[in-house]
């Protein structure tokens, strides 16, 4: 062997020597057990809303199952697209998962680009709860039910003003649905969140709103304002006494602030499962249920196909719902 060949052969071995090595790491990456560090929880809005909060109960059962810390990452922005896109773009590795809400199946017919495609880059994992919505008005208006309500309205079409926390949210596209069933002309009011919106509705400077029951119904127990119907075909734990819109001669009206876990889309699916099963044993334990009904939630149940399945049909729900409206954000 001549010099040359002696060199290219050292070479050779030497660049081998650092494939294996790297296949080695990468083996071993890979046989290390899920999960092997830290969890995150992102959740694409503020702390102290009903997502974040219910991120934080998920979290804290998690922990105390999978034996690993579970913290809570707040990306708030977008209505939850800032939190869902950093989310696509994390490690499929299953310890970052992303909290998504039903903002997340209306935001891809809201927004005309997106940096992320939620059925493309995101894989659902357990559907943790699921929230009603409640329809109450100001006591000014003079109805106690949704029929004296739907009269009143066609009475005065396009006359009575609804408030919303924002065009796109849930508080708008609820009633969208609403007025889309019965037939009635209203006009939209769009706060920068449900706050203003309540504050503006409890002076009675806009008479109707349409959003989460866990902040509305103690306002209808003092008489500030006046609970119609709640937006889910079950009722609400928090509030049994109020009727479902259903019930209220609104046929088939069906709709719920859900919430659910969703991972980076190349996620192993046994690693998906094992989540799967932590979430919902943690989902039925008596301190989380009663948690949950706290919140005037419900909790959710359910294989990862099946969770991906109430996802699908979602996104096609909402998606006619903002077309009908004709609502675009940008």
């Amino acid at each position: 062997m001549n010099k040359n060949e002696y060199r290219i052969d050292m070479i050779k071995n030497k660049y081998l020597c650092v494939f294996i090595a790297l296949a080695g790491m990468t083996a071993m990456a890979q046989a290390q057990p899920f999960p092997s560090k830290t969890l995150r929880i992102i959740v694409g809005f503020p702390p102290g809303g009903a997502t974040d909060i219910t991120a934080r109960a998920i979290a804290q059962k998690l922990s105390e199952s999978i034996g690993q810390q579970v913290i809570v990452d707040n990306r708030p922005g977008a209505a939850s697209n800032i939190g869902a896109e950093a989310a696509s773009r994390a490690a499929p590795d299953g310890h970052t998962l992303f909290m998504g809400s039903v903002s997340l199946s209306i935001n891809p017919s809201l927004y005309s680009k997106l940096a992320y495609d939620p059925l493309r880059d995101l894989a659902a994992v357990a559907h943790t709860a699921d929230t009603p919505f409640l329809l109450v008005t100001h006591p000014s208006m003079p109805v106690t039910n949704v029929k004296e309500f739907v009269a009143f309205v066609k009475a005065r079409p396009g006359q009575i003003n609804y408030a919303t926390a924002g065009a796109g949210s849930g508080a708008h596209l609820f009633i969208e649905l609403f007025r889309s069933i019965v037939g009635v002309q209203m006009t939209s009011v769009h706060y920068k969140g449900a706050a203003p919106a309540t504050v503006d509705v409890l002076a009675g400077q806009v008479p109707v709103l349409f959003d989460n029951v866990l902040t509305l119904y103690p306002l209808t127990k003092t008489g500030k304002l006046r609970g119609l119907a709640v937006s889910t075909m079950r009722r609400s734990a928090l509030a049994p006494e109020v009727p479902t819109l259903a019930e209220s001669g609104v046929p088939g009206y069906d709709a719920n602030a859900w919430f659910g876990l969703f991972v980076p889309a190349a996620t192993p699916k046994d690693v998906i499962a094992r989540l799967n099963a932590e979430v919902n044993k943690g989902l039925q334990t008596a301190d989380m249920r009663e948690r949950l009904r706290l919140l005037g939630a419900t909790p959710g149940s359910g294989t990862p196909e099946q969770f991906a399945a109430l996802f699908r049909d979602e996104l096609a729900k909402w998606a006619k719902v903002v077309k009908s409206a004709g609502v675009r954000v940008d």
